[in-house]
């Protein structure tokens, strides 16, 4: 099966895009919906991150505080790197378990960190999703409540949109509107499936 990665950064617009390839029955497989999967009450990874983090990561009704995780790694590079050698194993070995269950031509795999972890390598066709950070900050603002620090904290920790794009197979601008999204997605749909004959 041919097996389309889609990257983009924060705020540029990966889930509306993945939205567009479903409404074509193309299956898609998404990094951010297991990792969220992954440190449900109960998971692995939720209990790994406890011992790791200490339990006051952890809310009163057992779900992971996720704002605090999050300021947490974002002003501390070790412990960035010790979440990501929790989550990135068992994410990727869930994105392969999903992949190897689907007989759809193509499939979309959703991962935004696919450049930063480098595993590029486990697609066959890179697809960016690229806007200016301006409209990533407004986006992500009107969507997570963040401010401004907090976002640009986040696009700092991701690989700069120059390096993303030099690894762009395509790239989907997302600085118009849903039926110029749209159209982008038809045209690569078909595309993509030729190329997986």
């Amino acid at each position: 099966m041919y097996k389309v990665g889609l990257t983009g950064g924060i705020g540029c617009g990966k889930s509306t895009v993945t939205n567009l390839f479903k409404q074509h029955d193309i299956p898609v497989v998404d990094a951010d919906v297991i990792a969220h999967a992954l440190v449900a009450p109960g998971q692995k990874a939720l209990s790994q991150i406890s011992t790791t983090f200490g339990s006051g990561m952890i809310n009163p009704d057992g779900r992971l505080n996720r704002a605090l995780l999050r300021d947490c790694v974002f002003q501390n590079a070790e412990k960035k790197r010790q979440l990501e050698s929790i989550m990135h194993p068992l994410v990727y070995a869930e994105i392969n378990f999903q992949l190897s269950r689907l007989s759809s031509p193509y499939a979309i795999v959703s991962i935004p960190l696919l450049i930063e972890t480098q595993m590029q390598s486990l697609v066959d066709y890179i697809l960016v999703i690229d806007c200016p950070m301006e409209m990533q900050i407004n986006r992500v603002k009107s969507r997570d409540k963040l401010n401004d620090s907090q976002i640009i904290a986040i696009i700092n920790n991701q690989v700069s949109r120059t390096e993303r794009l030099i690894y762009a197979h395509s790239i989907i601008d997302n600085t118009k509107d849903i039926p110029h999204l749209s159209e982008q997605v038809n045209s690569l749909h078909d595309q993509f499936l030729k190329q997986a004959k």
